[in-house]
């Protein structure tokens, strides 16, 4: 290192001791647990109530779980868990699901992952010193996602969508495609 220059040398060690904190936390981090858990819980429950709900009332009674029942699920999360639940998507449905600064750059990192390997359900947990920690977690597009995320959607599905969510961008998606991911935010320490 005694031939690079001094300020690229500065930003070596600062890119490293990123990259390290970042590696120790995903290897080490009790919060990288945790985040799991939550993500397991949330996306158990939502799959389960929207089951039901396509069971029972069809399409359009999906709509009302993830409109209604998956922020009230989200809430009871955080309140219990003392962090920040939630659901982010770049072509997100409502607006609080909108990503945070830096959350674009990841989704689009879980996109290209999954287009290149089928399957994947890529997942990244982020510590740095001061800062909020945070988890992601893809969503994939499962085949029972197409119904109100699809590219074809029935009539009754597209006027009830029109109506609880004017500005929807959530909808063409296939069946593997990233469709947004879970979040768990950490406070800073």
């Amino acid at each position: 290192m005694d031939s690079i220059p001094g300020t690229v040398r500065i930003l070596l060690t600062l890119l490293l001791a990123v990259i390290t904190v970042t590696a120790s936390a995903d290897s080490e981090d009790p919060r990288l647990a945790e985040s799991r858990a939550l993500v397991s819980a949330f996306a158990g429950e939502l799959q389960s109530a929207l089951k039901a709900a396509l069971d029972t009332g069809g399409p359009v009674a999906a709509i009302d779980v993830c409109r209604d029942l998956a922020p009230q699920i989200a809430s009871r999360l955080s309140r219990q868990s003392g962090v920040a639940v939630g659901r982010v998507s770049a072509r997100y449905r409502n607006p609080l699901n909108a990503p945070q600064p830096g959350q674009l750059a990841v989704l689009s990192e879980f996109a290209a992952a999954m287009k290149a390997e089928p399957g994947t359900v890529p997942e990244r947990f982020e510590a740095r010193t001061g800062e909020p920690a945070q988890y992601l977690k893809a969503i994939p597009t499962a085949p029972l996602c197409l119904v109100c995320h699809g590219e074809t959607l029935a009539e009754s599905v597209s006027s009830q969508l029109a109506v609880d969510y004017p500005h929807d961008l959530a909808t063409g998606y296939r069946t593997g495609e990233l469709r947004g991911a879970f979040s768990v935010i950490w406070p800073a320490p």
